[in-house]
């Protein structure tokens, strides 16, 4: 019997064999990257029932020298979740709500609980959980908090990393630190949660959560307004903020391409405004004050917009079908694009006063570098993200197109680091970012994350060979430097 037969042994006898999968066709969903960039291999698929049986499983990994995966919904946009061999471990069987507290506004909740149901759990309770992305069926709030995800209502209530007040975490070696707490306030040493959060599954495993709620909105308002350009958005953007202050929960920016194939490829979708704009801006406004009415307040808003010569169109939603109908225009974006052809994509981040100069810059430069480039650039104005994808031209062949992702990530991350950005705003850096991170990261930061990594996980047991640029990971990549997706995968 080999070591591997050895460790699978004793993997079913603890958790049983319905839970050690080693079938590929079972397996097969488990292996490949959500956009089908990457494709990997395992030795078996594993779902323990809890957090004591996750500890086992990594604790007999560590003794073995094999490594683990964790993977959520597997969701991810980077490779972070692609193993190449070794197990993976899948936290959906540890879904349980451990407690709600409706005085002091937290959850305390299992990582393999679906994004929705935490949302859903948190509105029955009267209370919000804001965090909303397009994957919210699916992805897992494990993986949420392992990449510190952000989505739509970064503007009002932060990134992931600012919903969580404790964590319960699986180490390399198979111990649990139980840093479930409650406190707004904990100043007892290093906050060790913040070591985690956005590893990536590098450092830990998370397998509970005690998460942030917000009181529930009273009012909501949702609008979509046309613009003669992104830099007037982005001064309808920052009027819109002293106007309206926290209520203000999101700004998002549509180019007119994005339009137009989501008009094109989204079944039932209506074109919002009449006539054409440069530029595009889907705007919500929610309160949870009493009597506040947040659909009055925008109106005044966009009015105010149109005099001072910002806003040249807009139509606020009548009920909240029509609310959804505006949100599934900017929702779809990404899924819509696929049906475009070949799509270069770039998640970046710059400081919000550079945002118009970004995009006019980069738009130029890659539409001079390749004629007939279609460029998809949308996000969330309110925190400086943008997801800069680049759609083949007509005509040209998808491998041809795929093979210059090298050259624009030069251009773009160029620009990116130019405006001291950063080159990974919400995705992470997972494989296919983290050759780029060698590039354009800190030299001494990367010397800390290496430092803990190793201080954390000396073994390579967890997710090795990803996030922290130098370790490489053999069978997975196939591409030359620099390390990007190849027309083959």
């Amino acid at each position: 019997m080999t070591s591997s037969d050895t460790l699978l042994a004793t993997l079913v006898e603890r958790l049983g064999a319905r839970h050690v999968l080693t079938d590929a066709d079972t397996m097969a969903h488990a292996l490949i990257e959500t956009r089908g960039l990457y494709q990997g291999r395992a030795l078996a698929l594993v779902r323990p029932a809890d957090t004591a049986e996750v500890a086992f499983v990594v604790a007999a990994c560590a003794e073995a020298g094999v490594p683990v995966v964790a993977q959520g919904g597997n969701t991810g946009l980077v490779g972070g979740g692609v193993p190449d061999g070794g197990i993976v471990l899948s936290l959906v069987r540890l879904s349980a709500i451990r407690g709600l507290d409706p005085i002091g506004s937290t959850i305390t909740i299992e990582a393999g609980a679906t994004l929705a149901e935490v949302q859903a759990a948190a509105g029955e309770a009267g209370l919000l959980f804001p965090l909303s992305l397009a994957s919210e069926g699916s992805c897992r709030i494990g993986g949420n908090i392992a990449t510190n995800a952000g989505g739509t209502a970064v503007l009002a209530f932060g990134n992931t990393r600012d919903l969580v007040l404790g964590l319960e975490v699986v180490l390399a070696d198979g111990r649990v630190w139980n840093g479930l707490k409650a406190l707004r306030k904990n100043n007892a040493g290093y906050d060790l949660k913040h070591l985690f959060i956005g590893s990536e599954g590098t450092l830990g495993i998370v397998t509970a959560a005690v998460l942030k709620l917000f009181p529930k909105p009273l009012s909501r308002a949702v609008a979509f307004a046309g613009l003669a350009s992104p830099r007037d958005a982005l001064s309808l953007f920052g009027d819109l903020r002293r106007q309206a202050g926290g209520d203000l929960t999101a700004f998002e920016y549509i180019p007119p391409f994005g339009l137009e194939i989501v008009l094109k490829h989204l079944p039932g979708a209506r074109k919002p405004l009449e006539g054409e704009h440069a530029a595009y801006a889907l705007i919500e406004l929610s309160t949870p004050r009493p009597g506040a009415v947040a659909a009055d307040d925008l109106a005044a808003a966009l009015e105010s917009g149109m005099e001072n010569g910002l806003v040249e169109d807009a139509t606020i939603a009548a009920s909240d079908a029509q609310a959804e109908a505006l949100w599934a225009l900017r929702e779809n974006l990404s899924e819509v694009q696929r049906q475009e052809g070949g799509s270069i994509k770039h998640d970046v981040s710059v400081p919000l006063g550079r945002l118009a100069d970004f995009l006019e810059q980069a738009t130029v430069a890659c539409e001079a570098a390749m004629p007939g480039l279609r460029v998809c650039a949308f996000g969330h104005f309110g925190d400086g993200n943008i997801h800069f994808n680049l759609s083949q031209p007509v005509g040209m062949g998808k491998a041809a197109f795929l093979r210059e992702w090298g050259r624009f990530n030069r251009i773009v991350h160029d620009i990116v680091h130019g405006m001291d950005g950063s080159i990974a705003a919400e995705h992470g850096i997972g494989l296919i970012k983290r050759d780029e991170l060698a590039l354009y990261g800190d030299p001494v930061g990367l010397d800390l994350m290496r430092c803990l990594k190793n201080a954390l996980d000396s073994r390579e047991t967890l997710n090795p060979g990803k996030v922290v640029p130098g370790k490489v990971v053999p069978g997975v990549l196939a591409s030359d430097e620099p390390k990007v997706p190849s027309a083959s995968w």
